[in-house]
């Protein structure tokens, strides 16, 4: 299994999860059985049954006071940690915010992370295999980039540290993502380009026994954006990326780390 996460991504494939196909990519997610794999749930402003209502503490989760994101400083006071089922990952996030179960998945997690109106922020998904080859590249900018060390140190080492990025490709001057313009921010094990143009993303890393995502695709309608609705989707995405709510998504995903597996 790790041998084809691996191939997969040196392979420059494009993102998983919530990430757009874009351009001349051909993509092939699956299980690890070789199934397909379902398409992300979008969450709504309704909480699924069995899942844990915003305001309230998810299972798996501890209090405020656990482990600071190693991001930039300490989170916002009130933040909670996020547990994944089998203790093999953890994440913090803000306390306004819900960790939510969708139904659907197929092998692993699938959760994801809605803020106070229920808007996605983020997405954790595990167990996943994808296949994809990059056919053409286009036009790229990285607005935000950091390495995610522990997450080496904990299982991921394989195709070296993975990194946070918030990244776009394309360059259309739509308000709104297009089929080959998007912005997403997630973690990936794929060098930083160094030309003008560059493959499609891939938001994945390898986590024991496959390979994980944990991101989301920037959209000026979900993600709160300053200026004019009117500026091209780049545009936005640039004054994003210097927003509190950017800076609170940016803390959650750097904060993803091993979890503490319980003795016994």
């Amino acid at each position: 299994m790790r041998g084809t996460a691996r191939a997969t991504i040196l392979a420059f494939g494009t993102a998983i999860g919530l990430v757009l196909l874009l351009t001349s990519c051909d993509l092939v997610p699956g299980t690890p059985d070789g199934s397909a794999a379902p398409p992300a749930a979008t969450p709504t402003g309704t909480t699924p049954s069995g899942s844990t209502p915003s305001g309230s503490t998810p299972s798996g989760t501890t209090p405020s006071g656990s482990t600071p994101s190693p991001s930039e400083g300490t989170p916002s006071s009130g933040w909670k940690t996020f547990t994944t089922t089998d203790a093999g990952l953890s994440f913090d996030y803000p306390a306004g915010w819900t960790v939510r179960d969708p139904g659907g998945a197929l092998g692993g997690e699938f959760v994801d992370v809605v803020n106070a109106e229920g808007k996605p922020m983020a997405s954790l998904r595990t167990n996943i295999v994808t296949g994809a080859e990059c056919m053409g590249k286009s036009p790229y900018e990285v607005y935000d980039s950091a390495p995610m060390v522990e997450l080496a140190e904990g299982g991921g080492a394989d195709g070296g540290v993975p990194r946070y990025v918030f990244e776009s490709r394309g360059d259309d001057p739509d308000p709104l993502a297009t089929q080959s313009t998007i912005a997403a921010y997630g973690i990936t094990m794929v060098p930083e380009e160094s030309g003008d143009l560059a493959c499609p993303m891939f938001h994945l890393f390898l986590w024991p026994p496959s390979g994980a995502f944990f991101g989301g695709t920037y959209n000026p309608e979900n993600n709160t954006t300053p200026g004019d609705p009117s500026l091209p989707y780049l545009e936005k995405a640039r004054l994003y990326e210097s927003t509190p709510e950017y800076r609170d998504i940016r803390t959650m995903i750097t904060s993803l780390r091993p979890g503490e597996i319980p003795a016994g």
